[in-house]
């Protein structure tokens, strides 16, 4: 993309020949995203006929679909989750961040806002991929879902969840809430760190990814589908123990963990 002070190269403007480009890209990049989705619901209604390992390598496959149909390569470097009940912790940064995790690790179940339920499409589909789901307005919520994470737990599933509790713009983590690690400390289950990030041709930070304030779903998928260059990056960390860990203190330290992965880039 040109810079500004770049001397001899015409600056393609509202008008220029750039944008026209970028929407037609877009556009072919959204019409591959929906038959991909209408794909994976109808791959959905075959998933009570299939034993786990066949349901989570479809959910792989579905999810490294999903990017590559809205443009995006994708790296996976680090530690696999152990077999048996891990707590995977991430960063949030888009609605992209699912896709990645799941085409990472394909068996993760997540904790997410009831909101999604409403997405078109996506929505269904999340809901029928084993997720919990909490209702942030609703304080008392948080006790119900740490107890069903509990129970997921103690049954050898891995849980994914976003201890921001909103996203953020990616180039570091917000602050984390502990309470969700209360499910992770009460039955002994080693916690793993995520650290998520999604880079273009421009910036490690794509700006494009970033869905954050009063942005739609819908505008957040168009800038998506129009960048260039774009990469999501998944790395996992070593798992840490949170036994008899002060639920707080262990929210601080794999906010650290995350925090420290992602400054190099910055």
């Amino acid at each position: 993309m040109p810079s500004p002070g770049a001397a001899g190269r015409p600056l393609h403007g509202a008008g220029g020949p750039g944008r026209p480009l970028r929407g037609l890209r877009a556009a072919w990049r959204l019409v591959r995203a929906v038959l991909h989705v209408l794909h994976g619901m109808a791959v959905m209604t075959r998933f009570p006929m299939l034993d786990a390992a066949a349901r989570h390598e479809r959910i792989r496959w579905w999810s490294a679909g999903l990017l590559r149909a809205v443009g995006l390569q994708l790296q996976v470097s680090g530690v696999q989750p152990r077999p048996g009940a891990t707590l995977l912790v991430a960063n949030h940064i888009s609605w992209l961040d699912i896709a990645a995790i799941h085409a990472a690790v394909p068996h993760a179940r997540f904790v997410s806002k009831a909101d999604v339920l409403q997405w078109p499409l996506l929505g269904w589909l999340i809901r029928n991929a084993g997720t919990l789901f909490i209702e942030r307005e609703r304080k008392r919520d948080a006790v119900r879902v740490v107890h069903a994470m509990a129970a997921a737990l103690q049954a050898g599933d891995t849980v994914a969840v976003f201890p921001e509790g909103t996203t953020g713009p990616g180039d570091a983590p917000l602050p984390f809430h502990a309470n969700l690690l209360q499910a992770a400390v009460a039955t002994g289950t080693p916690v793993q760190a995520v650290v998520l990030r999604f880079a273009d041709a421009a910036s490690p930070f794509s700006a494009a990814v970033q869905f954050l304030g009063d942005t739609t779903l819908l505008q957040s998928i168009w800038r998506v589908a129009g960048a260039r260059g774009l990469c999501a990056h998944v790395h996992l960390l070593p798992p840490v123990g949170s036994e008899h860990a002060d639920r707080r203190a262990l929210a601080e330290h794999l906010r650290e963990l995350i925090a420290r992965q992602l400054a190099p880039a910055a």
